[in-house]
């Protein structure tokens, strides 16, 4: 876990501490950087797994190869034991597990690794190396040349500019190697048609929903840090804060973390559901003026100006900051919504093949909305976020259960999940209508009436003939921050924006 950077070349030694220097909220616990012949490798840690030992750029036994990681391989322990036992390990830490199975396969062993991650591997002996980042996109990663033409990779663009102005998002489920270029290893897809659950099975899939989304909160509570949840009442953070309290690993009782605005929803249904569960509860209640003032460090960290992720992320990053100050790792309930079909506008999609064209969909953008959200504000605070909804095991399972079951003819979106846990929770928290996060917490009311005072019309129109993304007074208000911290035009092309198909 942390912030990485690799460069085919060397830095200069005045740019070197500034690199690390703009990755340390990634890392705070430690950092270094190793130069090769021709490459140069940075990272900054966050400490979750092997604490004390796991510092990088780790090496293999005859250090002619070095990786540096952030993210987490969940399936590590399992893919250890599938290596020759005479495999030496310099740490305990998960980071290594990668760089031991690319001296087996090469770079096509990334396919065995089930997690959240980018790394970079150089392999001095053979003059080459590889990057490679997760199935969704968890956790970010950017790439360019410089003016020498040398590849650069780092894991926020601010980190990049800091070397070069050519920048471009590292497509998610891809590895590359300068002898193949980009190589999609791995994508979500929809499943054959007669792996489509019959509705006759519906209690084998309730069973299934409750053992997938149980192994993969199981798998997510993995860390030699204390790990806790993001609570805002609604279904899918409730569930998961009931699932990990129930699978915790201390006898101390699971903490969770509410945000919002005095009259806010989300606090007063958290503290409802924390008191159900049992969670030692923290929350914390923002002000109007705190909201605003928070936006250029939102939007600075967040490194976007789209309107539905910089309002949502404004939470996150207040409820990341409370976190942190009791835990290092946090569970979210991010992605129930993309598998049972959660939001609005797919109420009308019936068939199960045309609703799960464009819940993939979304699903295979999330790297840069939901999933950059997450990332960037839990990390602006040193904590690691966690979406046991977003496991590739739950996604596999979720897209097999019929459109009819996840939105029943009453309207009740995410109506299988609701069923599958019907009981375990109080009704009022299971059949809870939603309600969109920064809607819940207050903030959306918040933004829209003073961006409402800052521009006119007139104005709007005026941004949007330099930047067609730029549609309403709220976006101008983000637009004119990032355009401060970000102002080469080059960064708009890594900028993703929420759109429906």
């Amino acid at each position: 876990m942390g912030g990485i950077f690799a460069m085919a070349g060397r830095l200069p030694a005045e740019k070197k501490n500034q690199v690390l220097q703009s990755m340390t909220h990634r890392g705070p616990d430690e950092g270094d950087d190793i130069v090769l012949d021709a490459f140069h490798l940075g990272h900054r840690r966050l400490s979750v797994v092997d604490v004390n030992n796991g510092k990088q750029p780790i090496a293999n036994d005859d250090r002619t190869k070095w990786i540096v990681v952030d993210g987490v391989i969940y399936n590590y322990q399992a893919l250890k034991n599938e290596l020759p036992d005479t495999t030496n390990y310099v740490i305990e830490s998960d980071s290594e597990v990668p760089l031991k199975w690319y001296e087996q396969e090469g770079p096509s062993a990334v396919k065995r690794l089930n997690g959240a991650f980018a790394f970079v591997i150089v392999d001095s002996g053979q003059k080459t190396f590889m990057a490679a980042r997760d199935t969704l996109g968890s956790k970010p990663l950017y790439y360019g040349e410089n003016e020498e033409e040398e590849m650069v990779f780092a894991s926020e663009l601010k980190t990049l500019y800091i070397v070069t102005a050519d920048v471009h998002e590292f497509p998610a489920g891809h590895y590359y190697t300068p002898e193949e270029g980009f190589v999609e290893y791995h994508r979500i897809r929809q499943p054959a048609e007669n792996e489509i659950f019959s509705t006759s099975e519906s209690s084998q899939m309730l069973e299934g929903i409750r053992k997938s989304l149980g192994q993969a909160v199981e798998k997510m509570l993995m860390a030699d840090v204390e790990v806790g949840v993001l609570l805002s009442g609604g279904l899918d953070s409730s569930l998961i804060a009931m699932l990990a309290d129930e699978r915790r690993k201390t006898k101390q009782p699971l903490k969770s973390f509410c945000v919002g605005s005095a009259d806010s929803e989300d606090v007063r249904r958290a503290r409802e559901v924390a008191e159900e569960i049992g969670t030692e509860h923290y929350e914390y209640i923002y002000t109007e003026q705190e909201l605003i003032d928070q936006l250029p460090e939102v939007i600075y960290h967040l490194e976007s100006f789209d309107a539905s992720l910089v309002r949502s992320a404004i939470p996150t990053y207040f409820v990341s900051k409370l976190a942190a100050k009791h835990v290092k790792v946090i569970l979210s309930g991010e992605g129930a919504d993309e598998l049972f079909s959660g939001y609005d506008y797919l109420k009308g999609i019936k068939d199960t093949h045309k609703l799960n064209e464009e819940l993939i969909r979304i699903i295979n953008t999330l790297h840069n909305i939901n999933s950059q959200r997450t990332d960037r504000m839990s990390m602006a605070h040193s904590l690691e976020l966690r979406t046991p909804f977003l496991d590739l095991d739950m996604i596999t399972y979720a897209m097999k259960i019929p459109a009819e079951l996840k939105l029943k003819d009453d309207q009740i979106e995410k109506w299988v999940l609701r069923q599958a846990y019907d009981g375990a929770l109080a009704d009022e928290i299971i059949w809870r209508d939603k309600a969109e996060f920064s809607e819940g917490s207050g903030a959306l009311d918040i933004l829209e009436a003073y961006a409402e005072k800052q521009y006119s019309e007139q104005e709007v129109e005026e941004a949007r003939q330099e930047n067609e993304w730029v549609r309403s007074k709220q976006e101008l208000l983000y637009y004119q921050i990032f355009k401060r911290y970000f102002p080469d035009r080059s960064i708009l092309s890594a900028v993703g924006h929420w759109a429906t198909s």
